[in-house]
């Protein structure tokens, strides 16, 4: 019982300690994206080829609510596959936070956001350009053109839609044939099926495993209170996680219960973290930066697990996207892939 309320009190008092660091880092955050996400929506779909870049550098900002908002995009055409890649390779969640809270870990914090931001940015492009290769959206292009605009009519398409099927009725006019104008008619004939389905899903983004990331009504017009109810949550994260590590200190005499189960393999070690990344929460994250702060996992792996781990992007993803089940599957797939690909890379680094 003793060992239980050491563990107890000191657990209570690491997470005390971090509380003004995180309110100031969710304030300040808070302040910058509160209700923001229309503004930054019509921002990617303006500068559609610079994508990857935006999308990494937004989701590198602390929470996952960038994540959640890009599935959304995505699923509605507005971003590209590469964007989306980008945003969940770069999100680090609640990773920034925490570590900025204990300034000996803040160097580390500078090498990961900027490993996670550069192989968010050349894995989108990547990406985009394989899809733009391989894809046929010419010969459909042309072959809509050939049957239904007539002679001397151009057909232009906005935000890189690719049609699913030719069967559209002729929408050419004036000059030039419009592609939001073309699948309009497709929107129309499903519009009553789908519109409770979209509201829903312009609004799925907003939950994380029972908080809200975009604010709820009470917090609506309040920063402070908003920031405040995330530093609530995330302190009870890191509580739950600090109390855990204390509780295998003081009943094992030390961490070796953990460092075995993540063995001192680092591959094996990047395996298990971008397994753990991949649940849908920000207790993930928590965890991930708990383990390596403690030593009982290495930076390779801290990294790779924060790459896989996109919040609750990938439940917003399946949720928006939800006719396209495969693609989604295949999403999840490569996200995990490339993050076991970045640990291994920067296993391999100098910078750690």
């Amino acid at each position: 019982m003793h060992i239980f309320l050491d563990a107890l009190w000191d657990a209570f008092k690491d997470t005390l300690i971090i509380l003004p660091f995180l309110y100031l880092t969710y304030l300040l955050v808070s302040y910058f994206s509160h209700n923001d996400n229309e503004k930054y929506s019509k921002i990617l779909h303006k500068t559609n080829k610079a994508g990857p870049v935006i999308g990494s550098f937004l989701g590198s900002i602390p929470q996952c609510g960038f994540s959640s908002v890009m599935s959304n995009l995505y699923s509605r055409k507005i971003v590209t596959l590469g964007t989306l890649i980008a945003v969940f390779i770069s999100t680090s969640d609640e990773a920034i936070p925490l570590m900025i809270s204990k300034p000996e870990f803040i160097p580390k914090l500078l090498i990961l956001m900027a490993v996670k931001i550069v192989y968010g940015i050349i894995v989108g492009y990547i990406i985009d350009s394989l899809i733009h290769l391989f894809s046929k959206k010419n010969q459909v292009l042309h072959e809509y053109h050939d049957r239904h605009c007539p002679a001397g009519k151009e057909m232009t398409f906005e935000g890189g839609e690719i049609l699913d099927d030719l069967n559209h009725e002729n929408h050419c006019h004036g000059n030039e044939c419009s592609a939001e104008e073309i699948n309009n008619n497709d929107e129309n004939h499903n519009h009553s099926h789908d519109h409770n389905h979209e509201h829903k899903c312009c609004h799925a983004d907003e939950e994380e495993g029972g908080h809200n990331h975009t604010h709820s009504h009470c917090c609506a017009t309040n920063i402070f209170l908003d920031a405040l109810k995330h530093t609530l949550i995330i302190l009870a994260y890191v509580f739950i996680a600090t109390l855990f590590i204390n509780l295998i200190r003081g009943y094992c005499g030390g961490l070796e219960p953990l460092k075995k189960i993540f063995t001192s393999n680092p591959y094996l070690q990047i395996l298990l973290a971008c397994v753990i990344g991949l649940i849908p929460n920000c207790a993930s994250s928590v965890f991930l930066v708990e383990m390596f702060m403690e030593g009982v996992i290495l930076f390779p792996a801290l990294v790779g697990g924060l790459c896989a781990g996109a919040g609750v992007g990938l439940i917003v993803l399946y949720t928006c996207n939800y006719k396209k089940i495969g693609q989604n599957i295949f999403i999840t797939f490569l996200v995990f892939s490339l993050a076991i690909i970045l640990g291994i890379i920067t296993n391999f680094l100098p910078i750690w």
